[in-house]
């Protein structure tokens, strides 16, 4: 599985974004891995710690948006569960600025 993701980084074409590349943000998201795919029923530490740092890199609306679509080329790959990526930073007590949702319009 863990390979999955890292041939989707591999693909997915690099695109920076000022603080956070896309592929960084990918990467850091691996340890919720087996949450986002509902393999487990919460997320571990350093999930959530990737959440907070992606969190705190996304400070531009283009940043977002980037980042936003990005998950979602992601997601459809690796078969990520909407209610699991909704639930995540909730579950992890982040207030995020990036939506980590599959199913959300980036553009708004």
């Amino acid at each position: 599985m863990v390979s999955s993701l890292i041939m989707m980084i591999l693909v997915i074409k690099s695109k920076s974004v000022d603080a956070i590349t896309c592929e960084e943000a990918l990467t850091r998201l691996m340890p919720g891995q087996l949450f986002l795919t509902s393999e487990a029923f919460l997320p571990i530490s350093p999930c959530c710690l990737a959440v907070a740092n992606i969190n705190a890199g996304s400070t531009t609306t283009s940043i977002c948006r980037s980042l936003c679509r990005r998950f979602q080329q992601a997601a459809s790959g690796l078969g990520v569960s909407p209610d699991k990526a909704k639930e995540l930073s909730q579950l992890c007590g982040v207030s995020t600025t990036v939506a980590i949702d599959p199913t959300i319009n980036c553009d708004s």
